[in-house]
């Protein structure tokens, strides 16, 4: 396992980490979640991430008993939560949710309590919260670290001047300004790692935690022969034509890429994932498997990661035809 310091922080994250939107509670039981964080733990994979809203709680509570079960030393590995949404759902009361000093303050010490810990490594602002004064933010995510609540905090699917922004207050106020922003960055959504954040890594330094580094399953090869029953892209929305379009030319590039992945004999997920982790702007990817069979395959983009010489990159760049342009107008 290879780790990098998350941005300018003393802070070092396995370049592969593994986390639990979608899969814990929903689709893996207690047992399972041990055995694949075991693995993970055992492949040098220090990060596990979380959040208030995935599976409405549930998901910190799962990843909690399993870290009780463990007994692992807290000081090995390090723990995210993120807060925006709330964890009731439809039941969310003014309050219980956004990125309000009481919300983030309340939500925090749930979190503490769902994973039974007494300190998250990371906390996220889940998303972007124009209600809210960014001083207000600031402000409550440095009083957090001051209680030794919270060590680090940052932003997730913010913009690169919504995290300036944050910057500029705690600049003004001497506080703890965000270091690490969780995107969606994969060869299929890159504008904001090459693109939108270029100024933020330039300027202050910034982590990035990934989630989605196989395009909800684009990049497993799943899709190349056709639209499985029931999956997502077999139901009809509003934009039925459009969007069968726009997969269909994904689908393409996925088939192309399975060509190139075979030829360098490794799979074509690995192959994403190593391709994603290339990016020296990247921290961490996150793995979001439910089976040991796809986490181990997955864990292979640490093997796949040195055959991405300059020449393969720019073969994968034709086949993408997709990499973010400066507009110099």
């Amino acid at each position: 396992m290879e780790y990098r310091r998350m941005g300018k922080t003393g802070l070092q994250l396995s370049i592969l980490s593994y986390g639990s939107w979608v899969t814990f509670h929903k689709q893996i039981n207690d047992g399972i979640a041990d055995e694949l964080m075991g693995l993970a733990y055992d492949a040098g994979i220090n990060f596990f991430d979380n959040a208030e809203a995935y599976a409405l709680g549930e998901s910190e509570q799962m990843m909690g008993r399993v870290l009780k079960k463990k007994n692992w030393d807290r000081t090995s590995y390090t723990l995210s939560s993120k807060a925006y949404f709330g964890w009731r759902g439809k039941q969310n009361k003014p309050n219980q949710t956004g990125l309000s000093r009481k919300h983030l303050v309340e939500a925090c010490h749930e979190a503490l309590q769902r994973l039974q810990t007494d300190y998250l490594d990371i906390y996220f602002c889940h998303r972007p919260d124009p209600a809210v004064p960014i001083e207000e933010v600031v402000w409550t995510m440095h009083n957090l670290i001051q209680q030794g609540k919270v060590l680090y905090w940052g932003t997730s699917q913010w913009s690169g001047a919504e995290i300036m922004e944050a910057h500029r207050a705690a600049q003004q106020y001497h506080l703890i300004a965000p270091t690490v922003e969780q995107p969606q960055y994969n060869m299929f959504e890159r504008f904001k790692m090459e693109q939108d954040y270029l100024p933020v890594f330039r300027n202050v330094g910034l982590g990035t935690t990934i989630w989605s580094p196989l395009a909800a399953g684009f990049l497993t090869g799943k899709y190349n022969n056709g639209i499985p029953e029931g999956s997502r892209l077999a139901l009809e929305g509003f934009d039925w034509l459009k969007d069968r379009w726009v997969q269909e030319a994904k689908i393409e590039k996925a088939k192309q890429l399975l060509l190139l992945a075979n030829e360098l004999g490794v799979s074509l997920a690995s192959l994403a994932i190593a391709w994603t982790i290339h990016n020296p702007h990247v921290t961490t990817a996150i793995l979001g498997a439910t089976k040991a069979s796809q986490l181990e395959e997955n864990l292979k983009a640490l093997d796949a990661l040195p055959l991405l010489t300059a020449e393969v990159m720019e073969r994968i760049e034709k086949i993408l035809q997709n990499k973010p342009v400066m507009d110099l107008s």
